[in-house]
């Protein structure tokens, strides 16, 4: 089920566009500032983002820009702000559509499914940041310009995490994912000395990338 973030400061629009999104089969997620919008990014597996120009702490084109050098988020834009320079800002900054209001709800859901469909598309098997850089096409990983030798298993969690920025993985479902015929990651054991060992090569003191979230699994922080 798609996650969809409504960055919206209009109480009555944004619980009127959760009904409907809820209703098209969308798990929607409601925030009313950019603070609350960053949080919601961070514990959240986000897959689009509708949000608003004006907002109570900022402007929706801080956080559309802020958002492109840590998240791969599809976002449209829904503003009344129906200026020709408002729109192309919203471009700029890296949104995929600028809707003026009032808009019909239909054509949105209809934008909200292509860009979805556009975004699944053009995924690529890769993972890239300024310091770390997994290709698992070519089964290739570089941290800090330094080669890291992943064993199968490394990957198969490297890739788990990846596919899911900010999710909290139970360790439930993370043995499910990762059980193999092999019968790999039997206990919650084995799983934590695996994870322990990719942590230690793909992460620096600056760099971290999994949390242990005590009792509960693991979350990619990215």
């Amino acid at each position: 089920m798609e996650h969809i973030l409504i960055v919206e400061d209009d109480m009555e629009l944004n619980h009127g566009l959760a009904y409907t999104l809820t209703k098209s089969g969308y798990f929607a997620l409601s925030a009313y500032a950019i603070k609350e919008a960053k949080q919601l990014l961070e514990a959240h597996a986000v897959n689009l983002i509708l949000l608003d120009v004006n907002l109570p702490d900022g402007e929706g084109f801080e956080l559309c820009e802020w958002m492109q050098g840590k998240y791969r988020i599809p976002v449209l834009f829904l503003s009344a702000r129906d200026m020709e320079e408002d729109a192309l800002k919203g471009y700029e900054v890296g949104a995929l559509d600028y809707i003026t209001k009032p808009f019909s709800m239909k054509i949105l859901q209809k934008k909200i499914e292509i860009a979805l469909q556009k975004t699944e598309v053009s995924k690529e098997n890769k993972y890239e940041d300024e310091f770390l850089m997994v290709n698992f096409d070519t089964i290739k990983a570089t941290a800090g310009g330094s080669e890291c030798i992943l064993t199968p298993t490394e990957y198969r969690l490297l890739r788990l995490f990846v596919e899911n920025p900010g999710q909290l993985l139970t360790y439930s479902v993370m043995l499910e994912k990762l059980w193999d015929c092999n019968g790999a990651f039997v206990d919650k054991h084995a799983l934590a000395v695996n994870v322990n060992r990719l942590r230690k090569k793909i992460e620096d003191e600056e760099h971290q990338y999994i949390s242990n979230v005590y009792g509960m699994g693991y979350q990619w922080l990215r």
